[in-house]
């Protein structure tokens, strides 16, 4: 753990090796796949598109970059870097360093709407194409009963509120449990792939659902980070020098809800994303929000795109689940961010 603030030639640095790890994951999403495509080939094609040169690809090649690659890469983007603005939100405005996207109910309300679609298609051979909009509108039902609960009151504190999202978390789970028992094995296995997270369904329409969400609700956020700098130092403190710690909780817990929300309703339940990213660029550049989380939006949308290009190579022709890769990957690096950060409190 940092124990004085980094040098602003730190953060640059740390803020450009962002950017180009950024620009890395967008080539390997265009690039790496089952079919063989030379970079150049591919590279030559963008170009083409903003009237530099020409494009040598074949119609097939074409359709497989801009329909199948890249639709996936930008959805991959947008999700990586609204559950890493959503989980350095949290953390800032719950003060706990284990906060994530789903704290307040939004998994288990998308489960639970998601378990609604998929189990009353009985024995058809596809999901139906309303469950993300049921997963949705499960999560934002979850979060606006958790906010009910549990930060309605005056006096309500971080605490109270993950304590209202922990219970309407069971409320919604057992619900869901309930469900699956009901169902046929068939609808069983597709509920939980679809828990695990997959990118692996993309279009554009994908991302034409979820764009609005995720941009106002990351702008919303990342703007938020001077105020999670003066709520660091307590509700009271902040409240004595002027600001409404109140609006400013409903505010940004809003924004992160609904912008998880929209995510997890077209690609599933992705872990770890939330968690480590901001750890990471916190123990790069401090601890001031104005510095995490517009690093975490890069850092997060970078990472889950690599993570769904290792999820879609590493077993070709079949693919991981997404969730299971950054499982993987997310829980050792979690593991010894803990240890770097006892070692440096020590």
């Amino acid at each position: 753990m940092l124990t004085s603030p980094p040098s602003s030639r730190r953060v640059l640095f740390v803020a450009i090796s962002t950017v180009v790890a950024l620009g890395a994951a967008v080539v390997c999403g265009l690039v790496i796949g089952p079919t063989s495509i030379a970079t150049s080939r591919i590279v030559g094609d963008v170009l083409s598109h903003v009237g530099v040169g020409h494009s040598t690809l074949t119609w097939t090649q074409s359709s497989i970059v801009w329909q199948v690659r890249a639709p996936r890469m930008v959805l991959g983007l947008l999700a990586g870097a609204m559950l890493a603005v959503a989980g350095g939100t949290y953390q800032g405005v719950f003060r706990n360093p284990l906060a994530d996207p789903y704290l307040l109910g939004v998994a288990a309300g998308a489960g639970l709407g998601a378990t609604l679609a998929i189990v009353n298609i009985a024995n058809a051979s596809s999901v139906p194409t309303w469950t993300p909009l049921l997963a949705f509108v499960g999560a934002m039902v979850a979060v606006t009963l958790t906010w009910i609960v549990g930060g309605r009151s005056l006096h309500s504190t971080p605490a109270t509120l993950v304590l209202a999202g922990v219970a309407v978390s069971a409320l919604f789970t057992s619900a869901q449990t309930f469900l699956q028992q009901q169902s046929s094995t068939q609808s069983i296995a597709r509920v939980y792939i679809w828990l695990l997270g997959s990118l692996g369904t993309s279009s554009w329409h994908s991302v034409e659902i979820v764009i609005p969400y995720v941009v106002l609700c990351v702008v919303v956020c990342v703007l938020a980070g001077r105020a999670l700098d003066v709520m660091s130092v307590g509700d009271d403190e902040a409240r004595s020098l002027g600001l409404s710690v109140r609006s400013v909780r409903l505010l940004v817990v809003g924004a992160s809800s609904l912008g998880t929300a929209a995510i997890v309703s077209v690609v599933g339940l992705i872990g770890f994303v939330g968690i480590i990213v901001p750890h990471i660029v916190r123990l790069l550049v401090g601890t001031s929000y104005r510095r995490i989380l517009p690093l975490s939006v890069i850092f997060g949308a970078a990472f889950l795109v690599l993570c769904d290009t290792v999820a879609r190579t590493v077993m070709a022709p079949s693919e991981l689940p997404l969730g299971v890769v950054t499982a993987v990957i997310g829980a050792p690096v979690f593991v010894l961010i803990l240890s770097v950060r006892r070692m440096g409190s020590s």
